[in-house]
């Protein structure tokens, strides 16, 4: 098969990671006849991302500011749209991720069992052995339920980063795309469209280095913004 294949690293302050991530992707295609394309989003950061990637050869956009997370995978959502992938990965650019499973996220796609799959730490137990902290547990675990009770189905993972779409999911994503908590939210709105979305299991590590875009979990504004988001996503009506 000669598929387009896409991996989006979003990267704010990631200059401690950025060349070890990139460089591990590269090591991979190498050493296993795979071939994905790479392109970094940065989001106007001030550390030394930008130079990096310049330095290196990285395959890179340079926002002019801070979008945040979710305007920047957005416009590497728009990236693929316009360069007709067939396929693309939401990676992150501070080395949680692990290449080595990407082909396994891609597989439900590849198969047409899903439109948009998720990696996740908590389907199966041995998967992971890095699953953040007991707070951010308790809190993927709300969400979660709330995702269940307001669509009928369960993510388990509702915040992992990790997910590989296919070209109806980048056509979507490129259009409409949260700036705010984008993958609980945009999970609530496909399973809420009916739209095939599957989980599997996937190992991740700890941040090597930078800090999570999602750190306010013990914040009280933070839980009530996702209920409302996802409370106005599964009442209002499809035009």
């Amino acid at each position: 098969m000669n598929e387009k294949i896409l991996i989006i690293i979003p990267a704010y302050n990631e200059e401690k990671s950025i060349l070890r991530v990139y460089q591990g992707i590269l090591d991979y295609n190498k050493n296993n006849n795979t071939n994905y394309d790479v392109i970094v989003i940065n989001d106007g950061s001030i550390d030394s991302t930008k130079q990096i990637c310049q330095d290196n050869n990285i395959p890179v956009i340079n926002l002019i500011q801070n979008l945040g997370i979710g305007g920047a995978v957005q416009t590497g959502y728009k990236y693929a749209y316009e360069n007709n992938y067939d396929y693309a990965i939401q990676y992150d650019g501070d080395g949680q991720h692990e290449i080595s499973c990407v082909k396994d996220i891609l597989k439900p796609l590849q198969n047409n069992e899903a439109d948009l799959c998720v990696g996740s730490r908590f389907i199966d137990k041995n998967s992971s052995e890095f699953k953040s902290s007991a707070a951010r547990r308790m809190g993927i675990k709300i969400i979660s339920n709330l995702i269940k009770i307001t669509t009928g189905k369960r993510i388990y993972d509702v915040t992992s980063g990790f997910r590989a779409s296919n070209k109806k999911i980048i056509n979507y994503f490129a259009h409409v795309y949260p700036l705010e908590y984008p993958e609980p939210v945009t999970n609530a709105e496909l399973l809420k469209k009916g739209i095939k979305v599957k989980e599997v299991p996937v190992k991740m590590h700890e941040r090597e280095a930078g800090m999570s875009s999602i750190h306010t979990w013990k914040n009280v504004y933070f839980m009530i913004n996702i209920f409302f988001s996802i409370l106005v996503i599964t009442l209002r009506r499809e035009k």
